[in-house]
């Protein structure tokens, strides 16, 4: 069918059930980012080090994912798909004129320096266009009926590029740009799924004041890292506007582990898409919460990683006859990101062969997240979305604690 000759919620409808193929989107050409050497992220040389490191967002890990994802287990039904450059005025609708002919001329001009640790060097921004522009093909691989599982496997990433701002390490928002592409193609609600360990900070300004989409980032509470990430990431942060109560924030302490993001998704997450009710899924995931990554201190593992994307997938199937795009983000350890990311994406192939799984009987670890979380969840008190008490939030909300406003505001009663 020519997708021209079609109207937007046609473009947007499911497709029938296939077979599960993982289409994962692609282009060397995003290899050519160079963020540089120093210590750390900073590009810096302070002339006492013999050895200087790779910026954390360099190919190397992103080859090892290619490579995974060629030769690993999952392989077989992988289906790859050569990306592309996005157009200037596809940019626009998630990115204001002024910020984009800022990026422009910096690349003409040879800026290096954007904010802080994201370079603009040589090829970084013809690696941002193909990131941009591969999203949005593995977002249109769906909407016209091609698929129902896309993996845009891009870099640089851009969760926390914001309308006007760049901002660690990402200049174009691909998952904002795949989102607002859904909407314009007939997709009445989307919901955002954002795993990396820092806070989908960019997202979720562009998508404010939307009752359309809905913004949940799960993240290391980490707060506000200077003029370019203003956002804290905490819960209070909820939408304003139309907006307001489908921004949902899930800041978790340093070593949540994986039944406390196990926890956190089945807790808070389900029931908000669930009462959201999503005609399409995005999933934004950065390998940067594993256990060790040096830029995050959250301690999943692969078996973690493993859960979440069966969790996904589940509401995806619930929610838009299973189709779900999966968006890279970061994920800085070479070697054990490739496999985190392995571990999310086998679970569509599994969940083919042995059907949904059983409820687990019983979970290891003792952290007590009630107790770290007490201030943070009380946007939840009084509120539709269930807080069932069980092992890791074990103990009643302490007397005196003030709990949020509670008006009711789309289809969140906070």
């Amino acid at each position: 069918m020519d997708s021209a000759a079609v109207t937007g919620s046609e473009l947007c409808e499911a497709p029938p059930s296939r077979s599960v193929v993982i289409d994962v989107f692609w282009h060397e050409g995003m290899l050519k980012h160079d963020p540089g050497k120093g210590v750390f992220d900073t590009g810096t040389d302070p002339g006492f080090l013999d050895v200087l490191e790779k910026h954390p967002e360099n190919s190397d890990r992103i080859r090892n994912m290619i490579s995974i994802l060629k030769r690993g287990p999952i392989s077989p039904f992988i289906s790859w798909h050569l990306g592309r450059p996005a157009l200037i005025s596809e940019l626009l609708s998630f990115h204001s004129q002024e910020y984009i002919n800022k990026l422009v001329e910096a690349d003409r001009n040879g800026q290096n320096i954007i904010c802080d640790g994201t370079f603009l060097n040589p090829g970084s921004w013809d690696a941002a266009l193909l990131a941009a522009g591969t999203t949005l093909s593995a977002m249109r691989h769906i909407l016209d009926g091609n698929g129902k599982l896309s993996y845009a496997l891009v870099r640089p990433p851009g969760h926390h590029a914001q309308p006007n701002q760049a901002d660690g390490y990402c200049f174009l928002n691909n998952a904002g740009l795949a989102v607002n592409l859904a909407l314009s193609s007939g997709c009445s609600k989307v919901a955002v799924i954002d795993i990396d360990v820092h806070y989908g900070n960019g997202t979720a300004e562009g998508f404010y004041h939307s009752n359309k989409v809905l913004t949940i980032s799960l993240h290391m509470n980490h707060g506000s890292w200077g003029p370019s990430h203003p956002q804290s990431g905490t819960v209070d942060e909820l939408g304003e506007g139309e907006g307001f109560g489908y921004n949902l924030n899930i800041p978790l302490p340093n070593g949540t582990g994986d039944n406390g993001y196990d926890c956190a998704m089945k807790e808070l997450v389900v029931p908000a898409i669930d009462k959201f009710k999503p005609d399409m899924m995005v999933l934004v995931v950065g390998q940067d919460s594993s256990a060790f990554d040096p830029n995050g201190r959250q301690c999943l593992t692969m078996d973690g990683y493993r859960e979440i994307g069966r969790t996904v997938l589940d509401l995806a199937k619930k929610h838009g006859n299973g189709r779900l795009l999966i968006i890279q983000e970061g994920g800085y350890h070479v070697t054990y990101s490739a496999y985190c990311l392995h571990a999310v994406l086998e679970e569509s192939r599994e969940r083919e062969r042995r059907g949904p799984p059983k409820l687990r009987k019983k979970r290891r670890g003792t952290e007590d997240l009630y107790t770290t979380h007490m201030k943070e969840w009380q946007i939840f008190r009084g509120a539709q979305i269930p807080l069932r008490p069980n092992k890791y939030f074990t103990r009643p909300a302490a007397k005196g604690v003030p709990a949020h406003p509670s008006p009711v505001i789309g289809p969140f009663s906070y």
